[in-house]
Protein backbone atom coordinates (compact mmCIF):
# COMPACT_ATOMS: atom_id res chain seq x y z
CA UNK A 1 0.00 0.00 0.00
CA UNK A 2 1.80 3.08 -1.25
CA UNK A 3 -0.45 5.24 0.96
CA UNK A 4 1.58 3.92 3.90
CA UNK A 5 4.90 5.19 2.56
CA UNK A 6 6.28 8.26 4.29
CA UNK A 7 5.62 9.37 7.85
CA UNK A 8 3.28 7.46 10.09
CA UNK A 9 2.88 8.62 13.67
CA UNK A 10 2.29 6.33 16.64
CA UNK A 11 -0.16 8.55 18.50
CA UNK A 12 0.04 8.92 22.27
CA UNK A 13 -3.12 8.58 24.35
CA UNK A 14 -3.58 11.85 26.27
CA UNK A 15 -4.85 11.62 29.86
CA UNK A 16 -6.38 14.11 32.22
CA UNK A 17 -5.11 14.65 35.78
CA UNK A 18 -7.39 11.86 37.04
CA UNK A 19 -5.85 9.61 34.33
CA UNK A 20 -9.09 9.32 32.35
CA UNK A 21 -8.69 9.64 28.59
CA UNK A 22 -8.60 13.26 27.43
CA UNK A 23 -10.58 13.08 24.19
CA UNK A 24 -10.38 16.82 23.56
CA UNK A 25 -6.59 16.57 23.58
CA UNK A 26 -6.72 13.42 21.45
CA UNK A 27 -8.67 15.35 18.84
CA UNK A 28 -6.14 18.20 18.95
CA UNK A 29 -3.32 15.69 18.53
CA UNK A 30 -4.94 14.05 15.50
CA UNK A 31 -5.64 17.39 13.83
CA UNK A 32 -2.16 18.72 14.66
CA UNK A 33 -0.57 15.77 12.92
CA UNK A 34 -2.88 15.52 9.91
CA UNK A 35 -2.73 19.28 9.33
CA UNK A 36 1.08 19.26 9.44
CA UNK A 37 2.02 16.69 6.86
CA UNK A 38 1.98 13.20 8.34
CA UNK A 39 0.88 10.53 5.88
CA UNK A 40 -1.01 8.23 8.27
CA UNK A 41 -1.63 7.61 11.95
CA UNK A 42 -1.37 4.59 14.22
CA UNK A 43 -3.89 4.29 17.06
CA UNK A 44 -3.46 1.90 19.99
CA UNK A 45 0.24 1.28 19.48
CA UNK A 46 2.64 0.82 22.36
CA UNK A 47 3.33 4.59 22.35
CA UNK A 48 -0.42 4.94 22.97
CA UNK A 49 -0.01 3.01 26.27
CA UNK A 50 -2.23 0.28 24.89
CA UNK A 51 -1.14 -2.10 27.64
CA UNK A 52 -2.73 0.12 30.32
CA UNK A 53 -5.92 1.17 28.54
CA UNK A 54 -9.02 -0.92 29.10
CA UNK A 55 -10.93 -2.71 26.31
CA UNK A 56 -13.69 -0.11 26.67
CA UNK A 57 -11.21 2.76 26.37
CA UNK A 58 -9.54 1.20 23.34
CA UNK A 59 -12.93 0.87 21.65
CA UNK A 60 -13.74 4.50 22.45
CA UNK A 61 -10.36 5.72 21.18
CA UNK A 62 -10.77 3.80 17.94
CA UNK A 63 -14.32 5.07 17.38
CA UNK A 64 -13.19 8.65 18.07
CA UNK A 65 -10.20 8.30 15.75
CA UNK A 66 -12.30 6.83 12.94
CA UNK A 67 -14.71 9.74 13.08
CA UNK A 68 -11.88 12.29 13.16
CA UNK A 69 -9.63 10.69 10.56
CA UNK A 70 -11.73 8.84 7.98
CA UNK A 71 -11.41 10.41 4.55
CA UNK A 72 -8.36 12.45 5.53
CA UNK A 73 -5.48 9.97 5.84
CA UNK A 74 -5.10 6.21 6.39
CA UNK A 75 -5.69 4.77 9.87
CA UNK A 76 -3.60 1.88 11.17
CA UNK A 77 -4.76 0.10 14.32
CA UNK A 78 -2.39 -1.55 16.79
CA UNK A 79 -3.57 -5.10 17.44
CA UNK A 80 -1.04 -7.50 18.90
CA UNK A 81 -0.35 -9.75 21.86
CA UNK A 82 1.88 -12.58 23.03
CA UNK A 83 -1.28 -14.74 22.96
CA UNK A 84 -2.14 -15.63 19.36
CA UNK A 85 -5.67 -16.76 20.20
CA UNK A 86 -6.36 -13.44 21.95
CA UNK A 87 -5.49 -11.57 18.74
CA UNK A 88 -7.67 -13.89 16.68
CA UNK A 89 -10.61 -13.33 19.06
CA UNK A 90 -10.12 -9.55 18.86
CA UNK A 91 -10.15 -9.75 15.06
CA UNK A 92 -13.51 -11.54 15.19
CA UNK A 93 -14.99 -8.82 17.42
CA UNK A 94 -13.56 -5.72 15.77
CA UNK A 95 -15.44 -3.53 13.30
CA UNK A 96 -12.79 -2.91 10.65
CA UNK A 97 -14.73 -0.14 8.90
CA UNK A 98 -12.35 2.79 8.53
CA UNK A 99 -9.24 0.76 9.41
CA UNK A 100 -6.74 0.52 6.56
CA UNK A 101 -4.31 -1.94 8.16
CA UNK A 102 -3.30 -3.40 11.51
CA UNK A 103 0.13 -3.14 13.11
CA UNK A 104 0.85 -6.26 15.13
CA UNK A 105 3.74 -6.44 17.56
CA UNK A 106 6.02 -9.46 17.66
CA UNK A 107 5.06 -11.74 20.58
CA UNK A 108 6.78 -10.59 23.75
CA UNK A 109 7.86 -12.36 26.95
CA UNK A 110 7.17 -15.91 25.69
CA UNK A 111 10.32 -15.79 23.52
CA UNK A 112 8.96 -18.04 20.76
CA UNK A 113 11.23 -19.59 18.13
CA UNK A 114 11.37 -18.10 14.66
CA UNK A 115 8.95 -20.85 13.60
CA UNK A 116 6.58 -19.78 16.38
CA UNK A 117 6.76 -16.17 15.19
CA UNK A 118 6.03 -17.30 11.63
CA UNK A 119 3.01 -19.37 12.69
CA UNK A 120 1.72 -16.55 14.94
CA UNK A 121 1.73 -13.98 12.15
CA UNK A 122 0.42 -16.42 9.55
CA UNK A 123 -2.62 -17.10 11.74
CA UNK A 124 -3.24 -13.38 12.18
CA UNK A 125 -2.83 -12.60 8.47
CA UNK A 126 -5.15 -15.47 7.53
CA UNK A 127 -7.85 -14.10 9.88
CA UNK A 128 -7.51 -10.35 9.33
CA UNK A 129 -9.89 -8.70 6.83
CA UNK A 130 -7.37 -5.86 6.35
CA UNK A 131 -3.64 -5.95 5.57
CA UNK A 132 -1.13 -6.67 8.33
CA UNK A 133 2.10 -4.81 9.11
CA UNK A 134 4.61 -6.76 11.20
CA UNK A 135 6.31 -4.98 14.10
CA UNK A 136 9.76 -6.11 15.19
CA UNK A 137 10.92 -4.33 18.35
CA UNK A 138 13.54 -6.46 20.13
CA UNK A 139 14.15 -3.87 22.86
CA UNK A 140 10.60 -4.40 24.13
CA UNK A 141 9.87 -8.00 23.19
CA UNK A 142 13.14 -9.69 24.10
CA UNK A 143 13.44 -11.36 20.67
CA UNK A 144 14.47 -10.32 17.20
CA UNK A 145 12.39 -11.39 14.23
CA UNK A 146 15.13 -12.19 11.75
CA UNK A 147 15.28 -10.98 8.18
CA UNK A 148 14.77 -14.57 7.04
CA UNK A 149 11.54 -14.90 9.04
CA UNK A 150 10.30 -11.51 7.87
CA UNK A 151 11.00 -12.37 4.23
CA UNK A 152 9.22 -15.68 4.65
CA UNK A 153 6.18 -13.84 6.02
CA UNK A 154 6.43 -11.28 3.22
CA UNK A 155 5.23 -13.99 0.84
CA UNK A 156 1.82 -13.96 2.56
CA UNK A 157 -0.60 -11.95 0.39
CA UNK A 158 -2.11 -10.18 3.42
CA UNK A 159 1.20 -9.10 4.99
CA UNK A 160 2.21 -5.82 3.35
CA UNK A 161 5.20 -4.62 5.33
CA UNK A 162 7.25 -4.52 8.48
CA UNK A 163 8.00 -1.85 11.03
CA UNK A 164 11.48 -2.81 12.16
CA UNK A 165 12.91 -1.20 15.29
CA UNK A 166 15.95 -3.46 15.54
CA UNK A 167 18.27 -0.57 14.73
CA UNK A 168 20.34 -3.05 12.72
CA UNK A 169 21.25 -1.58 9.34
CA UNK A 170 22.48 -4.91 8.04
CA UNK A 171 19.03 -6.36 8.79
CA UNK A 172 17.30 -3.46 7.06
CA UNK A 173 19.48 -3.92 3.98
CA UNK A 174 18.87 -7.67 3.87
CA UNK A 175 15.13 -7.03 3.94
CA UNK A 176 15.30 -4.39 1.23
CA UNK A 177 17.55 -6.51 -0.99
CA UNK A 178 15.29 -9.55 -0.95
CA UNK A 179 11.74 -8.34 -0.27
CA UNK A 180 8.92 -8.84 -2.77
CA UNK A 181 8.01 -5.79 -4.83
CA UNK A 182 5.64 -3.52 -2.91
CA UNK A 183 6.50 -4.92 0.51
CA UNK A 184 7.10 -1.96 2.86
CA UNK A 185 10.22 -1.73 5.01
CA UNK A 186 9.43 0.91 7.62
CA UNK A 187 11.87 2.16 10.23
CA UNK A 188 10.67 1.83 13.81
CA UNK A 189 13.45 4.07 15.10
CA UNK A 190 13.18 7.81 14.51
CA UNK A 191 16.92 8.34 14.22
CA UNK A 192 17.23 5.66 11.53
CA UNK A 193 14.60 7.25 9.27
CA UNK A 194 16.93 8.87 6.76
CA UNK A 195 19.54 6.06 6.82
CA UNK A 196 16.86 3.41 6.19
CA UNK A 197 15.31 5.41 3.33
CA UNK A 198 18.80 5.95 1.87
CA UNK A 199 19.20 2.20 1.35
CA UNK A 200 15.70 1.76 -0.09
CA UNK A 201 13.29 1.86 2.85
CA UNK A 202 9.80 3.30 2.73
CA UNK A 203 9.56 5.62 5.72
CA UNK A 204 8.94 5.62 9.45
CA UNK A 205 6.33 5.05 12.11
CA UNK A 206 7.46 7.78 14.45
CA UNK A 207 7.30 8.81 18.09
CA UNK A 208 8.82 12.27 17.61
CA UNK A 209 6.34 13.20 14.89
CA UNK A 210 3.63 13.47 17.57
CA UNK A 211 5.12 16.79 18.68
CA UNK A 212 7.05 17.82 15.55
CA UNK A 213 4.92 16.62 12.64
CA UNK A 214 5.81 19.30 10.10
CA UNK A 215 9.56 19.07 10.59
CA UNK A 216 9.59 15.29 10.78
CA UNK A 217 7.34 14.65 7.78
CA UNK A 218 9.32 17.21 5.74
CA UNK A 219 12.51 15.32 6.60
CA UNK A 220 10.97 12.02 5.46
CA UNK A 221 9.65 13.50 2.21
CA UNK A 222 13.03 15.01 1.37
CA UNK A 223 14.71 11.66 1.96
CA UNK A 224 12.17 9.83 -0.21
CA UNK A 225 12.85 12.43 -2.94
CA UNK A 226 16.58 11.69 -2.70
CA UNK A 227 17.52 15.03 -1.11
CA UNK A 228 19.69 13.51 1.58
CA UNK A 229 21.63 16.68 2.32
CA UNK A 230 18.58 18.56 3.58
CA UNK A 231 16.97 15.46 5.06
CA UNK A 232 20.18 14.67 6.92
CA UNK A 233 20.32 18.16 8.39
CA UNK A 234 16.77 17.77 9.68
CA UNK A 235 17.61 14.30 11.04
CA UNK A 236 20.52 15.79 12.98
CA UNK A 237 18.26 18.48 14.43
CA UNK A 238 16.53 15.77 16.48
CA UNK A 239 19.80 14.48 17.90
CA UNK A 240 19.52 16.18 21.29
CA UNK A 241 15.87 15.49 21.98
CA UNK A 242 15.59 11.92 20.77
CA UNK A 243 17.44 10.19 23.65
CA UNK A 244 15.33 12.15 26.15
CA UNK A 245 12.21 10.47 24.75
CA UNK A 246 13.31 7.11 26.18
CA UNK A 247 15.39 8.06 29.21
CA UNK A 248 12.44 7.50 31.56
CA UNK A 249 10.46 5.25 29.17
CA UNK A 250 8.25 5.99 26.19
CA UNK A 251 5.85 7.92 26.06
CA UNK A 252 6.98 9.93 29.12
CA UNK A 253 9.36 12.06 27.05
CA UNK A 254 7.14 12.67 24.04
CA UNK A 255 4.25 13.71 26.29
CA UNK A 256 6.54 16.36 27.78
CA UNK A 257 7.31 17.59 24.27
CA UNK A 258 3.59 17.63 23.47
CA UNK A 259 3.01 19.74 26.56
CA UNK A 260 5.55 22.24 25.18
CA UNK A 261 3.66 22.20 21.87
CA UNK A 262 0.39 22.98 23.67
CA UNK A 263 -1.31 19.74 22.66
CA UNK A 264 -1.77 17.69 25.84
CA UNK A 265 -0.70 17.24 29.45
CA UNK A 266 2.16 14.85 30.26
CA UNK A 267 0.20 12.41 32.46
CA UNK A 268 1.04 8.69 32.11
CA UNK A 269 -0.35 5.62 33.81
CA UNK A 270 1.49 3.35 36.21
CA UNK A 271 3.79 1.53 36.09
CA UNK A 272 5.17 4.50 34.13
CA UNK A 273 6.12 7.25 36.55
CA UNK A 274 5.77 11.01 36.08
CA UNK A 275 8.83 12.63 34.57
CA UNK A 276 11.59 13.80 36.88
CA UNK A 277 12.15 17.55 37.24
CA UNK A 278 15.49 17.11 35.48
CA UNK A 279 13.89 15.48 32.44
CA UNK A 280 11.16 18.13 32.30
CA UNK A 281 13.73 20.90 32.09
CA UNK A 282 15.92 19.14 29.53
CA UNK A 283 12.99 18.31 27.24
CA UNK A 284 11.79 21.91 27.49
CA UNK A 285 15.24 23.17 26.44
CA UNK A 286 15.64 20.65 23.61
CA UNK A 287 12.11 21.18 22.26
CA UNK A 288 12.28 24.98 22.15
CA UNK A 289 14.35 25.36 18.93
CA UNK A 290 12.32 22.63 17.20
CA UNK A 291 9.04 24.40 18.00
CA UNK A 292 10.28 27.90 17.19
Amino acid sequence: MQALRGTGVALVTPFQADLSVDFDAFGRLIDFNLDNGVDYVVVNGTTGESVTTSPEERAQLLAFAKERITGRKPLVYGLGSNDTNYVLEQIKKLDFTGIDAILSVCPYYNKPSQEGIYLHYTAIADASPVPVILYNVPGRTGINMTAATTLRLAQHPNIIGTKDASGNMEQYMALIDEKPEGFLVISGDDMHTVPVISVGGDGIISVLANAFPERFSRMTRLALEGNFQEAGALQRSFGKINPLMYEEANPVGIKLALQEAGICAPFVRLPLAPASDSLVQRVKAAAAPLLA
